[in-house]
C-alpha cells in the first residue's frame, strides 16, 4: 500500500461514513431537553458520552503533538463529574470542540512531512502517530455506536 493510500484510509476513519455510524449521523438534531438524560442503567447522561468521546480524542491529540504531556487519571479524568449538567451551548461547544480537533487529527495525517510509523519521541515504546488514530477511530467509533443505541433505546431518533 502506498503511503498516500494509508494516509487516504486513515482520514476515513476518523471523517467518512464507512461500517459504522459518523460522529455528525450520532449528534444530529439531538433534542437539547434529554441532554441530561441519563438512560436507566446506564451511570452517565448523554452530554457525558458526548464530552467523554471529545475528551479521549483531545487527550490523544494532545499525547501526540505535546513534548509535554501529562497523563490524564483514569476513568475520572475522562468523564464529567455524575452530576454534572449542560445546557445547549454546552453541547454544541462539546460538538464544536470534537470537529475541530478531529480536523486537526486529518491535518497531521495528511501532512506529508508526518511519519506515521515513527515512534512519537515524547511517548512510550511503539507508540506511532498510526497507532494513536488508529486508536481514535476505535475509540469513538465503539461510543458512537453506544451514543447512536442509546438515543433507539429512549426514542430519541
Amino acid at each position: 500500500m502506498s503511503d498516500a493510500a494509508l494516509r487516504q484510509h486513515l482520514v476515513n476513519l476518523l471523517h467518512a461514513r464507512q461500517a459504522y455510524m459518523g460522529f455528525e449521523a450520532a449528534v444530529v438534531n439531538f433534542p437539547m431537553a434529554s441532554i441530561n438524560s441519563r438512560p436507566t442503567g446506564v451511570d452517565y447522561t448523554f452530554w457525558h458520552l458526548l464530552d467523554h468521546i471529545r475528551f479521549t480524542q483531545w487527550d490523544i491529540l494532545d499525547y501526540v503533538r505535546n513534548a509535554s504531556y501529562q497523563y490524564t487519571t483514569w476513568p475520572d479524568g475522562y468523564w464529567q463529574p455524575r452530576d454534572a449538567v449542560t445546557d445547549a451551548v454546552g453541547w454544541n461547544r462539546s460538538v464544536e470542540a470534537f470537529l475541530a480537533d478531529r480536523a486537526e487529527l486529518v491535518r497531521i495525517v495528511r501532512a506529508p512531512e508526518t511519519d506515521l510509523l515513527a515512534q512519537i519521541p515524547h511517548g512510550e515504546a511503539g507508540h506511532t502517530i498510526l497507532r494513536e488514530v488508529l486508536l481514535v477511530a476505535e475509540h469513538n467509533a465503539y461510543h458512537l455506536g453506544e451514543l447512536g443505541i442509546l438515543r433507539q433505546v429512549m426514542g430519541l431518533w
